[in-house]
């Protein structure tokens, strides 16, 4: 009976290339700012929305 076959090894994967690190880096700066964007413009429509219940509570 074997004990514990030794199985082969997987290949280190290779480190990323400059490249891939670039885009990677890109890639998580435009989520950022599309995240940064989105809450900007909710709050602008919150702000709009506020401005236009005040108008309409004056009249």
């Amino acid at each position: 009976m074997q004990q514990n076959p030794e199985k082969p090894k997987a290949p280190k994967p290779a480190p990323p290339t400059s490249a891939q690190v670039r885009e990677e880096r890109l890639k998580a700066a435009l989520k950022a700012n599309m995240g940064r964007r989105k809450a900007q413009a909710r709050a602008q429509a919150l702000a709009r929305a506020d401005d236009a219940d005040d108008d309409t509570k004056n009249k």
